[in-house]
């Protein structure tokens, strides 16, 4: 979904953070992809009942699975063991070391919940074969689960609650509108719903489950973003996000009796959630400021802010209170290591770390820390982009470089440890992820600016931090290449197709290559979503098809004349697979170089270690031959 300063001279930008310094270079280590991915990833931080144990999710395995920390001794038990399908924690079961964890089939989508007993067994409370299911927490006597479900209809998602005496589903709103289901009040007579009119507007609604009484609570005139963040304990109230007389999402609060709104928080960025703790004694409030997580915590009675812990070197991306309210797990991450999580003890003040996720054999300091760069694009609006500058770059030994882009539409590149781009930068590539226009997270008005339009304007935006990075003294201006996922794979491809002589290499990860086919072919469960996503990018049943013909990239392959690389999970429900099939077939016409690399039990992005090892690496190997050795691979009658 789409949510997301701007700086007047692009000349003082690069003498600011790249002029003084481009003579300097520092000797560094290179790592392979095996040591990259011999570090792990840390999620979570479920804390248990009797605040003794910690649950989380870690690769560390090779693959996703479920581990639990004793808190006090820091000992990590592994709790799934899980060679074949990624295995997701979703909590402990309340006042029990049993616990809830999310698992699908080769990257399908179609997650379904399994109870972990502690005694090692299994269930599948939600075994429906294309049934998809998402946990929704508990009730407030913690005697049942809450999760929707698309087993009545597999294009829209019901609200069921389960008993945890005996596993046994019982439905609670039948979802036959297309809505998307926000929060449920306490006493489960209030649901919040959405409805999806375009990517960036929706409309909010509470639904009197008892009554059945639908109220709209947005502004009719308003064009906004709205989402529902949750009640109040008291069940008199509704937290939501808006963007509703903003540029910015703020936090609202609703008054379910008198109909009365009150700005709650705000700032100049996006809040991206608020939550409070069991009893309402803090609350946590998350912003996304410019690619960086802040997140505060507050006293939620007084308001007043509480004394957070320091941690050196490292962005706090989330907390979570345990019931008690007396202990907060920390998930902390920075550019140059994994996130990592840490328990901290509101009443004792101490901090402990629980994990160590980075390689030891990776030394932090050859890593490089991101920049959060502006430059201006064709018709002068400045493109916020993050920058990674590889430490051996200097003026007397140039670099090439990588125009990043990220998925969406309307994603967003932040700062933050990402290993693929890591394992490049080590390797001496820069890379500039760009946030182009119609990225979420730099206001309403910059996030609509590619609707209607992705493949020109946004495509533009990246051909520009082309030139960007040209105009930098230590880049080899005639070795730039363009890499994204997803979207940003679409415009990789949209750059080769449609500016054939503007990047040397072109890497598409599961990219979109032909909109009408894509369009068409969207998961059933999208259902509520689809006509916002019509909306945005265009309507393949109409005179929509023009355009959507015209800036597809696999009808114009023949203009493609780059290197091209392509990776694709088999498995993919957004992006088919034929899709990637079909281009490089297309652009193997050409008679230039394209490599493809499939994984048969990979979805939409990769996650299995050993999987993005082998295309990782890959991807190294293809740009140091086709981009860094100057190696054009143009057809040969150019």
């Amino acid at each position: 979904m789409k949510r997301i300063l701007y700086f007047s001279s692009i000349a003082l930008l690069v003498a600011c953070n790249n002029g003084t310094d481009s003579d300097q270079t520092k000797e560094i280590k290179q790592y392979s992809i095996e040591q990259f991915y011999k570090s792990s990833q840390a999620m979570g931080g479920f804390i248990s009942t009797d605040d003794s144990k910690l649950l989380l999710t870690s690769n560390e395995s090779g693959i996703f699975n479920v581990y639990e920390i004793n808190i006090t001794s820091g000992q990590k038990k592994e709790l799934t063991h899980s060679t074949k399908e990624s295995v997701f924690a979703n909590d402990y079961v309340p006042g029990s070391a049993h616990s809830i964890y999310s698992s699908d089939k080769g990257g399908n989508e179609n997650d379904h919940l399994f109870l972990l007993k502690t005694d090692g067994t299994v269930r599948d409370l939600t075994p429906g074969e294309k049934e998809r299911a998402a946990f929704s927490g508990w009730s407030r006597d913690n005697k049942f689960m809450y999760y929707t479900s698309n087993k009545r209809d597999p294009r829209f998602f019901d609200l069921y609650k389960m008993d945890t005496a005996t596993w046994t589903p019982k439905m609670i709103y039948t979802n036959e509108s297309g809505f998307d289901i926000g929060a449920l009040s306490d006493n489960e007579k209030y649901l919040a719903l959405v409805q999806n009119i375009t990517t960036s507007q929706t409309h909010l609604f509470i639904l009197d489950l008892q009554s059945k009484q639908l109220r709209k609570i947005d502004n009719d005139s308003s064009e906004s973003a709205n989402r529902p963040l949750q009640f109040s304990l008291d069940n008199q109230s509704l937290y939501y996000t808006t963007d509703e007389g903003s540029e910015y999402q703020h936090i609202m609060k609703y008054n379910i009796a008198s109909g009365a709104k009150e700005n709650f928080f705000s700032t100049k960025w996006d809040v991206m959630y608020m939550y409070t703790s069991r009893n309402e004694k803090y609350r946590v409030i998350a912003v996304n400021e410019d690619g960086h997580n802040k997140l505060y915590v507050f006293d939620h009675k007084t308001g007043n802010p509480i004394d957070f812990p320091k941690i050196e070197d490292g962005d706090i991306q989330t907390v979570s209170i345990s019931n008690s309210e007396n202990k907060m797990s920390l998930t902390v991450g920075d550019d140059k290591s994994p996130n990592n999580i840490y328990i901290y003890d509101f009443t004792t003040k101490d901090l402990k770390k629980l994990t160590n996720t980075l390689n030891p054999e990776i030394d932090a300091n050859d890593l490089v820390s991101a920049t959060v760069v502006r430059y201006k694009s064709f018709d002068g609006l400045e493109i916020p982009a993050i920058y990674y500058k590889p430490h051996q770059a200097s003026a007397k030994n140039k670099v090439p470089a990588l125009v990043w882009v990220h998925g969406g539409p309307g994603g967003q590149s932040r700062t933050g440890y990402f290993a693929l781009i890591q394992f490049l930068v080590n390797h001496g590539y820069a890379i500039l992820a760009v946030n182009n226009r119609g990225s979420s997270g730099y206001g309403k008005s910059f996030n609509k600016m590619d609707n209607r339009n992705h493949g020109d304007k946004d495509l533009n935006d990246c051909v520009w931090g082309k030139k960007f990075l040209a105009g930098l003294d230590y880049i080899d201006s005639s070795k730039i290449g363009i890499i994204g996922g997803s979207y940003g794979g679409y415009l990789t491809l949209a750059a080769l197709a449609f500016k054939p002589d503007e990047f040397k290499v072109g890497v598409d990860l599961f990219g979109v290559t032909n909109f009408l086919r894509t369009l068409k072919e969207i998961p059933p469960y999208w259902e509520s979503f689809k006509k916002a996503l019509y909306e945005e990018i265009g309507d393949p049943n109409t005179e929509d098809t023009v355009r959507l013909k015209q800036y597809s990239p696999l009808l114009h392959a023949s203009n493609i004349k780059r290197p091209l690389m392509v990776l694709q999970g088999a498995n993919d429900p957004r992006v088919l697979k034929i899709e990637s099939d079909e281009i490089v077939e297309a652009v193997k016409k050409n008679n230039i170089p394209v490599e493809y690399v499939v994984f048969e039990d990979e979805g939409h992005g990769f996650v299995k270690k050993e999987n993005e090892i082998k295309g990782y690496g890959q991807i190294l190997i293809f740009l140091d031959k086709y981009l860094k050795a100057g190696s054009e691979g143009i057809k040969k009658d150019q």
